[in-house]
């Protein structure tokens, strides 16, 4: 079996679907008092459907047109705004895209089927549906996190039966 081959098969039996894969765009606060602030900034790359990627994110090469995302505030708010599909892999913003775009990252990833949830919720009612004993958790070093399509969909369903209990 060849390198790659391998490499499918192991992720394959930690939970990644093979094709697809699925990411959290963790989008950290600074002081608290520019939260706000914060949250309305990331909102404002979904509305343009446009997230920018640092040059040394892990993930960075491997984001692919198709892919999933949820977009996640990190602490101290610990909160899902959104998710979305990767209409690109990273690129260098086009001069159009530069225009729009709300930051300072001269490159990304554009979205598409966006969806913003307001209100956000929460990533405790997400860990408390899943197997934490692996790699869930509710804090993050990098920009870009892999995570499988089980923690994924399960965030989604919380979202569903949300929407459901309303």
């Amino acid at each position: 079996m060849s390198f790659l081959g391998r490499a499918s098969e192991i992720l394959q039996r930690q939970g990644y679907a093979a094709g697809v894969a699925h990411y959290l765009f963790n989008f950290v606060n600074g002081v608290a008092a520019q939260r706000p602030a914060l949250r309305e900034q990331a909102a404002g790359f979904l509305r343009v459907k446009m997230w920018g990627i640092d040059a040394d994110e892990l993930h960075r090469d491997a984001l692919a047109a198709g892919d999933l995302v949820l977009v996640y505030l990190g602490a101290p708010d610990r909160e899902f705004i959104g998710r979305a599909e990767l209409a690109s892999a990273v690129h260098d913003w086009t001069p159009s895209e530069a225009q729009v775009y709300p930051g300072d990252a001269p490159s990304g990833v554009t979205l598409i089927q966006l969806e913003e949830w307001d209100p956000p919720l929460p990533m405790n009612a997400v860990l408390s549906q899943i197997d934490t004993t692996g790699n869930a958790r509710a804090d993050f070093e990098t920009g870009v996190v892999r995570i499988t399509a089980n923690e994924f969909e399960t965030a989604l369903a919380v979202v569903a039966g949300r929407a459901l209990s309303t």
